[in-house]
């Protein structure tokens, strides 16, 4: 063996209850399970928990995974695999023109790094990139408004049957080229300007190709739940399995709802479609500033919403959907200033709005706030994230328990204080949902943070510790994980946490950061590439 686990609590994935086994890696493989093993290097596990690498389903590092391949947001805190091109909107496929739309429009969630090496088009050469290595394994979904910027643009229109038909052509060569599945981002533009006819006829090319569709619906606030039913007719009418993206019910208006989300969704499966879900155990969340504005000012892309923005009359006009009738980039819901908490910003000039909401730092500039926000997104060239803090716990807690929940981060790696859930979220499952809370089981939760995502991957040798399988592992003390990153020190590496392998590789070792990038991409089994 090239490394053995000595005497672990091995919690495999499955639900099952966990059992002390020594576990044997070789060549990349988990190549025996049983007692006394012996290797060239030994681990004494000591009762330490031993589980398979964690998958964030929803993942936003596509960049940050090739810009800064130390990755350690996501190594400490037990990720192995992880799921890009989320929400609609990443940068394969492209072309030079969409690319450039998509490093502005993104750069809040993303950053866009100087020099960095652009050197890819496709979702095959995206992928490619990847395999040059990285820290943990990616697999990607293509993402929708991308599609609709290429083929359509960025107006607000059904696209034409030439269009449609380009961009089907264009989706089942991006999945035959590794891609997993479809992705949507109906709060933002230009993917919302899709309707359900159009989602749906994506659908069939993904269901036909072995993938999945991982929408971010209509609305997480008023009409959320007709978003959710509009995902599920979608499913149902395309054959294509549904996997929704960051399923929660937030805002005040859906304050105690989770339960009408469940029976929607269990009534659904009841009656054969397949679903599955991700969210993340925290309150707030998180995107780019201006993805508040409603849907009409974002048309045309972002020089023509910063021209919208400068203009006297118009800003009025966005004022009003935003704080009287409610955006649909605001999920329908009035803004509260009061929620909306600047996180990150790209000039030295507003560092000082950072850490404050809106309300909070238009009092200390005497302005109106939607004033003062109109001119950060203008200073900042659209470039600046934020904080909603929209959430509640006991929707939260309802929805992780549904047997279709999976563990998904939604996080943010760039800005001046990015959510926390970038670093913390799977040692905040284990620590405050299963150790403190009871929430969930310890193998419970491990199951739903490995083998059930791994399954909805159609990954048919990850998300287990088993025999044959590839050797993407944690060992954690179950009494002592935990995660340290906060509102006001998001960038704190999780406590409890000592040893991560991918593809049998240690990227973590004894707590510390190795510089070994074993990760690759993962693609899509019915790939013809």
């Amino acid at each position: 063996m090239d490394i053995v686990f000595r005497g672990a609590r091995v919690v495999d994935g499955t639900g099952a209850p966990g059992y002390r086994a020594d576990v044997g890696v070789r060549d990349g493989r988990v190549a025996a399970i049983g007692e006394r093993l012996d290797g060239r290097r030994v681990v004494d596990a000591d009762g330490r928990v031993l589980a398979p690498g964690f998958v964030d389903m929803h993942s936003h590092s596509d960049l940050q995974v090739l810009a800064n391949p130390d990755h350690l947001a996501k190594v400490s805190q037990g990720v192995t695999t992880e799921v890009l091109g989320q929400d609609g909107l990443s940068y394969a496929p492209v072309d030079d023109d969409v690319l450039a739309v998509l490093r502005a429009q993104l750069a809040g969630w993303n950053d866009d790094p100087p020099g960095f090496d652009w050197d890819w088009r496709s979702v095959g050469e995206y992928l490619d990139r990847l395999d040059r290595g990285i820290a943990v394994n990616a697999a990607y979904l293509v993402p929708q408004g991308t599609l609709r910027m290429l083929c359509v643009g960025y107006d607000d229109r059904p696209a034409t049957d030439a269009e449609l038909d380009r961009m089907r052509d264009l989706l089942a060569r991006s999945l035959r080229e590794g891609a997993v599945g479809l992705s949507s981002g109906l709060t933002y533009t230009p993917g919302m300007y899709a309707d359900t006819a159009e989602l749906t006829e994506l659908c069939r090319v993904v269901g036909e190709l072995g993938g999945f569709y991982s929408p971010h619906h209509r609305s997480y606030g008023a009409g959320a739940l007709e978003a959710y039913a509009e995902m599920v007719r979608v499913s149902r009418d395309s054959g294509c399995p549904l996997h929704l993206a960051h399923a929660t019910m937030n805002f005040e208006v859906n304050r105690g709802r989770a339960g009408e989300l469940l029976d929607l969704l269990d009534g659904a499966i009841a009656d054969g479609a397949d679903i599955t879900l991700d969210t993340y155990p925290y309150l707030p969340g998180a995107t780019y500033l201006s993805a508040l504005l409603p849907s009409w000012a974002g048309e045309g892309g972002p020089d023509a919403t910063l021209a919208r923005l400068s203009d006297v009359g118009t800003r009025e006009r966005i004022r009003v959907a935003l704080e009287e009738t409610g955006s649909d980039g605001c999920h329908g819901v009035p803004v509260d200033w009061e929620a909306i908490e600047v996180n990150g910003v790209r000039t030295a000039a507003n560092a000082h709005l950072v850490g404050l909401s809106i309300a909070e730092s238009a009092r200390r500039a005497g302005q109106p706030p939607a004033e003062l926000y109109f001119d950060v997104l203008i200073s900042e060239r659209l470039g600046t994230s934020c904080l909603m803090h929209v959430g509640h716990e006991d929707n939260v807690r309802a929805i992780m328990r549904h047997p279709a929940h999976t563990g998904g981060s939604d996080g943010l790696l760039v800005g001046d204080r990015p959510h926390p859930r970038a670093w913390g979220t799977f040692p905040r499952y284990l620590a405050r949902y299963v150790r403190e809370l009871g929430v969930l089981g310890l193998e419970e939760c491990v199951a739903h943070l490995t083998g059930r995502p791994a399954r909805r991957l159609g990954l048919t040798d990850r998300g287990l510790v088993r025999e044959g399988y590839a050797a993407d592992l944690v060992l954690f003390d179950p009494d002592t994980v935990a995660d340290t990153a906060t509102f006001e020190e998001p960038r704190q590496a999780a406590a409890g946490i000592t040893h991560v392998l991918v593809n049998g590789v240690a990227v973590l070792d004894e707590g510390r950061r190795t510089d070994a990038l074993p990760g690759r991409s993962l693609r899509n089994p019915r790939s013809r590439a």
